[in-house]
């Protein structure tokens, strides 16, 4: 039976127009009912329909604002934007170097929800000051809330309703926390390509570690953290539905694109483990990413390392 997340079935949009769909309630209950999920019926069958049945959108966008919001707590106390310009900080430290230290660049942050990465990196400064932040969501709601907050705070960023890839502008990296697992198959490589095909120098997606421990983990933190029932279901299944390790680099070589994993499964603590991340960079920002990380650059490692005899899967 396939693990299916509530949130991705009560908010659909057109991926033409970005337009938002109706979602009969009775459909998305019937669904999650076949795939065998019948505490997740039972949460849909109590969210709130008009007499068509559609669910009603005022009352699902209030919803999946708080369930970001309890995410976006978790984050904080798990530290996750450490984590990432842990990683991003050297990227962008190798692309400068390609760049002679000139030119202004930009981060493109696919499925920002609402926004906490590109807050969190306009309010540390943690990249530098000529890196432009931009986050682009499907969901007009939660792109209404992170720019509402990003103004609030007086940020220096913005968040954008559409298509990642349809921007005017050309992004030099574009990065995504948390979205991966929510493409499966032929989806999964063709997000990817799209990278590659852009004229962006690399892209470093952050996922949720596949390791025997991470259900267990999410149920302990979701439980602990998350207030309604949406947010814990969503946050268990997430884990998982997390991609293997042979599954990202499979999927990300791409043409034109050397493809990386950060602390793959062996090389880390599955303790300490929640997100890390899958990079596809320029062949020729390797050396200068490996040097920009220093001693760290050991847990970077391709498809060719995890394939050694008795390499950690």
């Amino acid at each position: 039976m396939p693990h299916l997340e509530i949130s991705d079935l009560i908010t659909v949009t057109d991926p033409l127009s970005g337009a938002r769909l109706p979602v009969r309630r009775g459909d998305v209950v019937r669904l999650l009912q076949e795939s065998g999920d019948p505490r997740a019926a039972r949460i849909v069958a109590g969210l709130p329909a008009g007499r068509d049945d559609v669910l009603d959108p005022l009352a699902v966008d209030r919803l999946m604002i708080g369930v970001h919001t309890e995410m976006q707590r978790l984050s904080e106390e798990l530290r996750i934007g450490e984590r990432l310009v842990h990683v991003l900080g050297p990227l962008f430290e190798a692309i400068r170097e390609i760049a002679g230290r000139r030119g202004r660049f930009r981060l493109v942050d696919i499925g920002s929800g609402l926004g906490y990465l590109v807050r969190w990196l306009a309010a540390t400064g943690a990249l530098g000051p000529n890196v432009e932040l931009i986050g682009v969501d499907l969901d007009a709601a939660l792109v209404a809330e992170a720019d509402r907050l990003a103004r609030a705070e007086g940020l220096d960023c913005r968040f954008v309703h559409g298509n990642a890839f349809d921007l005017p502008e050309i992004a030099t990296v574009y990065v995504s926390t948390g979205v991966l697992h929510h493409f499966r198959g032929p989806a999964l490589t063709e997000f990817f390509e799209a990278q590659a095909d852009s004229q962006a120098l690399a892209f470093c997606h952050f996922d949720i570690a596949a390791t025997r421990l991470a259900p267990v983990g999410a149920w302990m933190f979701h439980r602990a953290r998350m207030r309604h029932p949406l947010g814990r279901h969503d946050g268990v299944v997430s884990a998982l539905r997390a991609h293997t390790d042979d599954t990202l680099l499979r999927a990300a070589t791409v043409p034109g694109i050397r493809p990386l994993l950060y602390e793959p499964r062996g090389l880390s603590n599955p303790f300490c483990t929640t997100l890390r991340p899958v990079l596809g960079i320029r062949p020729y920002l390797e050396d200068p990413l490996r040097l920009a990380m220093g001693r760290a650059s050991r847990r970077l490692v391709g498809a060719e390392q995890l394939s050694r005899p008795g390499a950690a899967r």
